[in-house]
Formats: structure tokens, sequence, C-alpha cells
């Protein structure tokens, strides 16, 4: 069986959003699961549009995802040589011509094809000129079908009536995009191509150029579009940011491939994949031929469960990642690694994402003398009331021989037996004391993580208050 070689080939016009990176993820899987090759190719021949910044997005976004890539990167604005090469080639072989016609020629046929009730191109006025000089034309096979079966959509035919002697070469002496994807695809041995459907059209004109060159022709699979909830083009207020937006607000690359993965591919109905589990069971016969819609709730799940699963210490150094960004390195260092490692392990399993486990976290890393509190909590727990209970059960906690769990429990089963009240009347008072809050992790893990000294200076500052 021949190797299977993919490819994805972004154009660096911008960055790499959610829609491009499920065709590399799908491109990418196609490979994996059968042990072949994934290629990269950087189709930068737009050279007003493409920047190298959008190129280095990309390859961090590919980097980042887990997407690594076989053999060295190919840019395809090195090519054109070797593009113009093939065009020369379907020349002489009598597959390609010049055309001299203007742009008002060719404008006036469709017009008059459209008038007639024909499908509007080009007529094939310069077919048989012999002309030296011009736009590069293929000429296209006038009669028959081009068909071919797709991975995703099933078998796909056109009659070669429809399609006009497309352009390869144009006036300036550049080649055209159809062309030069052919060439490129070729010469990287590529073998599978899995892409948007909005390459359907292109396909049988690209397949006329592998003919026309003795070629053999890929396999080709078109992948539906997303859409927004409201099942409209995809777009920002639906999600639709650049890969590295998504790094950037705390979700975990294995979250995004996996819910990326699931919109328009599936195994039974299982929602949680590791990557390796999606190598293993992934075909192209998986693959959903309506178009898929993009739930950001939907993909806060699916990062929760990664959140939960997730190693502390992997959480802590991402948290030291995102704390530097937010106040620059020096005061980061203030939170140690190990300190945000006892932290992550009580947010867990409510987290959304690294950036919402950072909030969450705030009550934990900062001094006593700055902890924030929310003045509704600070109204209804803080009372008069509450204030000689708060003194006394920090006063007996400041006396234990160790400050861990069971300890804190006890001491505090036994205050509550001396005061004959139950646990909620202390606990919310010292909840918001400790953590300025009303919601918090368990009340006895989230002081053993401050530590005695924290927990009591804390309460101490609430009585005050």
């Amino acid at each position: 069986m021949t190797k299977i070689v993919s490819r994805f080939a972004p154009s660096p016009t911008g960055f790499l959003h959610i829609g491009g990176a499920r065709t590399a993820l799908f491109s990418w899987l196609l490979a994996r699961s059968k042990g072949g090759e994934f290629r990269l190719r950087i189709e930068d021949t737009d050279r007003e549009r493409s920047t190298q910044e959008a190129t280095d997005a990309i390859i961090d976004s590919m980097r980042w995802l887990g997407l690594e890539h076989d053999g060295e990167i190919v840019f395809q604005s090195e090519r054109a040589d070797r593009h113009n090469e093939v065009i020369d080639q379907l020349i002489a072989s009598g597959h390609a011509y010049y055309c001299d016609c203007s742009k008002e020629d060719v404008d006036a046929m469709r017009e008059k094809a459209m008038k007639e009730g024909r499908k509007p191109k080009y007529d094939g006025t310069c077919r048989d000129k012999g002309l030296t000089s011009g736009v590069v034309r293929l000429k296209a096979p006038q009669e028959g079908a081009t068909g071919y079966k797709d991975m995703v959509k099933g078998y796909i035919s056109v009659e070669n009536t429809e399609m006009d002697d497309m352009i390869l070469r144009r006036s300036d002496g550049t080649p055209t995009y159809n062309l030069a994807v052919v060439v490129d695809d070729h010469d990287m041995g590529v073998n599978h191509v899995l892409r948007g459907d909005d390459h359907v059209n292109n396909t049988p004109r690209q397949i006329l150029i592998y003919r026309a060159m003795g070629w053999d022709v890929p396999e080709f699979g078109h992948v539906p579009m997303i859409l927004g909830p409201d099942k409209k083009k995809l777009s920002k207020r639906h999600g639709a940011l650049s890969v590295m937006e998504y790094e950037k607000m705390g979700y975990l690359p294995e979250a995004v491939t996996n819910y990326l993965a699931r919109l328009g591919w599936s195994h039974g109905d299982q929602e949680l994949f590791t990557m390796d589990e999606m190598v293993e069971l992934f075909t192209a016969d998986g693959l959903g031929n309506s178009p898929s819609v993009f739930d950001l709730t939907k993909f806060e799940w699916v990062n929760g469960q990664y959140m939960q699963k997730a190693d502390p210490d992997r959480l802590a150094g991402l948290l030291c990642d995102f704390l530097a960004r937010e106040v620059g390195e020096e005061e980061a260092k203030a939170v140690t690694r190990e300190r945000f490692a006892r932290i992550a392990p009580l947010l867990q399993p409510r987290a959304k994402s690294v950036l919402d486990m950072l909030e969450q976290a705030r009550p934990f890393i900062v001094d006593a003398a700055f902890l924030p509190y929310d003045e509704s909590a600070v109204k209804k727990f803080l009372t008069e009331e509450t204030k000689p209970l708060l003194a006394e059960i920090a006063e007996r906690m400041e006396g234990l021989a160790e400050f861990t769990e069971s300890a804190l429990e006890e001491v505090h089963k036994r205050f509550i037996e001396d005061k004959d009240i139950k646990f909620k009347v202390i606990a919310q008072p010292i909840r918001v004391a400790i953590t300025g809050k009303t919601q918090s992790p368990g009340l006895f893990e989230t002081m053993v993580v401050l530590g005695r000294e924290q927990t009591l200076a804390r309460i101490n500052r609430a009585v005050e208050l």
C-alpha cells in the first residue's frame, strides 16, 4: 500500500483561524492514522497581502496544537521557476496555448454566452492560432466529463463543456493558483488532499492539469465549513478567532484539537479523545458532509474537562506564564511555581480555562493586607455577631500543633460544639474573611494552602473591618 502523504497549505495573508486549524488537524490525522507523512506549505504568492508576522503565527499555531510536519516547510513564492517550467512543458506538449484576448474580449464572450443560455466562459478563440505571447491557457477537453470520488462528499463529476480553458500563466508572467497548487502537490509527493469545500470547484480543473502532465491524481476530500450558532458563516462574534487568541485566553491545546475534531468527525458517541486516540480511530469515513456548528459553551465544557485532568505542575507553569504576561516577569516571581502547584488542585474542578483559574487563584496569591473584599459579602457575613466568633476561632487555630486539614476540621468541630451553633454560622464568615468572597474551594483545604500565617492574618484583618 502506498504511504499516505497529506498536506496543509495556508496563505499567510492572515493568522490561522479555527476553520483552517480544523482542516490542518483532519489532514494531519489522515496521514498519522496510516503512518504517513504530513507536509506544510505556505502559499505566499500574494506578495501584497502576505506577511512574515502571519507566517510566523501560522507556524507557532501549528506547533502549539501539536500538529508537527514532516520535512522542510515549502514556500510557494520560491517555486515560480518550477511552475513556469511545467507551463512551458504543457505548451510544448500541446496541452496549453498562448492567448492574446483582452479582458474586454473575454467579457464580451461571456455576455454573449449568457444571452444565448450557455455557461459564461472563454470560447477558445486562440486555441489554434499558434500565438507565441500573451497569457497561457490550458487546452481543456471539450467533451466528456471529469469526475472523482471525494473522500467526504462521494462521487463528483463535472461536464467538460462547463469548464473553460483556464489561465495558467498571467500576462505578467506569474503562474496562477490552480497551476501552482498542482505542481507543488506533485513535487511534494502529496497523494491525499483534504481541504475545505470552498475548493470543490477547483478540483476538476486541477485534475485536468494532472492528466495533461501525465501525473497520478491524488485522492481529494472536501470538508464542510463551520457555522455559528445562528447557522451563519462563522465570525469573530461566534468565536472565529485566531488559534493563538485561544492560547491567550487560557485554553489548552489538547482541548482545542479535541473540540475541532468533533466539529465534523465522530466515532460513536465519544466526546473526549486524546491525540493518540484520535490517531488510532480516525478515518475519512467518519467525516460528516454537513456544516458543523461552533458552540462556545460546549467548547468551554471540553476545555474544563481537560483542566480537571491536567497535571497540577503543568498548570502551575502556565499560571506563572500568564501572571508574568499580566504584571511582568520580575513582579510575577513573588508567586512561585510550587505555590501555584499547591493552589491548582483546589481550583481544577471548576476552572474553565487557565485564565479563569488565575482569576480564582488571586485570593491565594495576595498578601492579607491587600486582599480585596466583596462589599455585599462583608455586609452580610462580617457582622458584630460574628466578630467574637472569628476572633476566638483564630485563637484556637493559632494554638494548633499542626496546621493540617484534619487538625482544622477537629478544632472547628469542637468550637461549634462548645458554642452550640451549626457550622454554617461560622463557615461563611471565615470564607469571606480568608478569601474575600462567598465561594471558594473546601474551607480547610483553602486554609492549608494559604498557610497558618496568612489564614490568621486575614481573619484578624476581617475582625478589624
